[in-house]
C-alpha cells in the first residue's frame, strides 16, 4: 500500500487533479494519502473534497489524513513513497505583488514572473529554502521516496533540490503534452493529421519542438508557411482589431477564425520564424524570457505582439474570486466524481509500483549529458522512461545550436540563482539578475543591484539572510 504525501494540499483544484487521478488508478487505489498544508481552512476543504471522491469512485479504499503546519510536517512525510509538491511561498499577497510592483518602479515590466526574470529569481529564493526543509525531513523519515515537483520556477526548484539533497526528484510541467496539437490547431492544420509524432527537449518552459511529423511526413514546412501568413496579417492590422472584428462576425466561434486563432501566440511563432523551432511554453511566458519583446524603447511591440503585461496578478485576483464561487461545487458536492487526466503524476507512481514502463517528459539534472551541448549542472526537460527503477532521463544529444544558445541564456540565471540559494551569497543574486536577458536589456548594472536590494528588503521574513 503506497503512501502519497501532498505538500500544499490547500491547492484544492490541483489536489483533485493529481490525487483524483491516483484514486482512478488500480495500483494506487489502496493508498495512504497524507495531506499537508499551513492553512487550516483550505486543508479541511481539500480533505472533504477528496473524501467524497474516494467514496464515490473508489469505494472508500484509500486512507486519507491531514497534517497542519510545520510541527506536523515530518509526520506527514513519515514512510512516504511519493511526495507531491504544490506549495506557494508568500502567496499572491504580499509576495507576487512585491515581485511585480517594485520592478515597475524601475521601469521593468513583466507578464508572469514565475519562471525567469527578476520575479522568477525571487520566487526561487523564497521557495528553495522551504523545499530543502522538506528534503531534510525526507532524508530522515522517507529517504527512498520520489519527490514530484510541480512548483515553479521548475528548473531552479528541482535543480536546487537535486543538487542540495540526496532526495530523488523529477520536475513535472503541463506545457509539453499538448504542445504539438496546440500548434496545429491554432494554425488550423490539424484536420487530416492521422499519425502525429513529435520530439521535444530543452529546459522547462523553453523546450523545443524538434520534430513534428504525420506518418513520417515533416509538418514544419506547412506550419512555418501558415505562421508567416498569419503573422503578417496580424502585425499589419493589429491582433486586437482583428479579434474584435471576428467577435462581431461570429460571437460563438470567433476564436477559431484564422488568423485570430493564433493572435495569443505571436511571440512563440515569431521566435520560430527566427530560430527554426517552436517553444513549448506560451507566448506570455516566452516574452519575458528573451530581450526582444518587452522594451521601454519600443512600446509598440506590446500591442503588435499582443503581450499581456501583468497577466499573472490578474489571474491571481480572478482565481481568488472564482474560488469563492467554485469552492461550494468542489467541497460540498456529494456527487463529486473524477476521471483520470493527463497529468504525469499518477502514471509515474503507477509505473514504479507495477513495473509497467511509461514515457513522460520530466525535468532532471543534465549530469549524464542528456543534452550534450547544455551544461551538466543544468536542469533539463527531456523524455524519461519510468519503471520500478524510477524516473530515468533519456539521451537527446545536441540541440540545434541556436536553440541551445537561447537555452543557455536562461540556464545562466538558473544556475546562479540555485548557487545563491545554496550558499546564501548575495553577489550571486545580483549576478543572476544582471545576466537575466529581459532585466539586462532594460536596466543598468547599478539599477539591477539596487532593484535586488529593494526586493530583498521588501520580501523580509520570506527570505533567509544573505551575506
Amino acid at each position: 500500500m503506497p503512501k502519497i504525501t501532498f505538500m500544499g494540499a490547500g491547492s484544492t483544484v490541483f489536489a483533485k487533479n493529481i490525487l483524483g487521478d491516483a484514486l482512478c488508478t488500480p495500483a494506487l487505489q489502496d493508498s495512504h494519502i497524507a495531506l499537508y498544508d499551513i492553512d487550516a481552512a483550505r486543508l479541511k476543504e481539500s480533505a472533504q473534497m477528496l473524501g467524497v471522491i474516494n467514496r464515490n469512485i473508489n469505494r472508500g479504499r484509500a486512507t486519507i489524513c491531514t497534517h497542519l503546519g510545520p510541527a506536523n510536517r515530518r509526520a506527514a512525510l513519515q514512510g512516504a513513497n511519493y511526495v507531491v509538491n504544490a506549495i506557494q511561498v508568500g502567496g499572491y499577497k504580499p509576495s507576487t505583488v512585491i515581485d511585480f510592483e517594485i520592478p515597475k518602479q524601475y521601469g521593468l515590466r513583466q507578464t508572469i514572473a514565475d519562471t525567469l526574470g527578476i520575479g522568477g529569481i525571487f520566487r526561487s529564493l523564497r521557495t528553495i529554502p522551504v523545499v530543502l526543509d522538506f528534503a531534510r525531513d525526507m532524508e530522515k523519515v522517507c529517504p527512498d521516496a520520489w519527490f514530484l515537483n510541480y512548483v515553479n520556477p521548475m528548473a531552479m526548484i528541482t535543480g536546487a533540490l537535486l543538487e542540495g539533497s540526496s532526495i530523488r526528484a523529477v520536475g513535472l510541467c503541463h506545457s509539453v503534452q499538448g504542445c504539438a496539437e496546440w500548434l496545429l490547431r491554432e494554425l488550423q492544420l490539424h484536420g487530416g493529421v492521422k499519425k502525429l509524432q513529435w520530439k521535444i527537449a530543452g529546459i522547462n518552459h523553453q523546450a523545443w519542438l524538434l520534430e513534428i511529423t504525420d506518418g513520417g511526413k515533416d509538418l514544419y514546412p506547412a506550419i512555418k508557411k501558415k505562421a508567416t501568413e498569419g503573422l503578417a496579417i496580424l502585425r499589419k492590422k493589429g491582433p486586437q482589431t482583428l479579434t474584435e472584428q471576428a467577435r462581431k462576425r461570429d460571437p460563438e466561434r470567433w476564436r477559431q477564425q484564422f488568423p485570430v486563432s493564433m493572435a495569443w501566440d505571436m511571440v512563440r511563432l515569431q521566435m520560430m520564424q527566427h530560430f527554426g523551432y517552436y517553444i513549448t511554453e506560451s507566448s506570455e511566458h516566452t516574452s519575458e524570457y528573451v530581450p526582444w519583446f518587452i522594451k521601454r524603447t519600443h512600446q509598440e511591440l506590446i500591442d503588435e505582439f499582443n503581450i499581456p503585461l501583468d497577466e499573472y496578478p490578474r489571474r491571481c485576483i480572478q482565481q481568488i474570486e472564482d474560488w469563492k464561487k467554485r469552492s461550494h461545487e468542489l467541497v460540498k458536492n456529494p456527487t463529486l466524481s473524477h476521471q483520470r487526466g493527463g497529468e504525469f503524476g499518477s502514471y509515474i507512481m503507477e509505473a514504479i509500483e507495477t513495473g509497467n514502463p511509461t514515457r513522460i517528459h520530466g525535468n532532471v539534472l543534465n549530469t549524464g549529458h542528456l543534452i550534450s551541448n547544455l551544461p551538466r549542472r543544468a536542469c533539463v526537460e527531456v523524455p524519461c522512461l519510468v519503471d520500478r527503477n524510477g524516473v530515468q532521463g533519456c539521451y537527446v544529444g545536441d540541440l540545434p545550436e541556436p536553440c541551445a544558445a537561447v537555452n543557455r541564456t536562461n540556464i545562466n540565471v538558473q544556475l546562479l540563482t540555485v548557487s545563491a540559494a545554496l550558499t546564501r551569497r548575495k553577489d550571486y543574486i545580483y549576478q543572476a539578475a544582471m545576466l537575466d536577458p529581459h532585466t539586462a536589456a532594460e536596466l543598468t548594472l547599478d539599477e539591477i543591484k539596487s532593484l535586488c536590494d529593494d526586493l530583498i528588503k521588501a520580501h523580509g521574513k520570506y527570505l533567509p539572510k544573505y551575506k
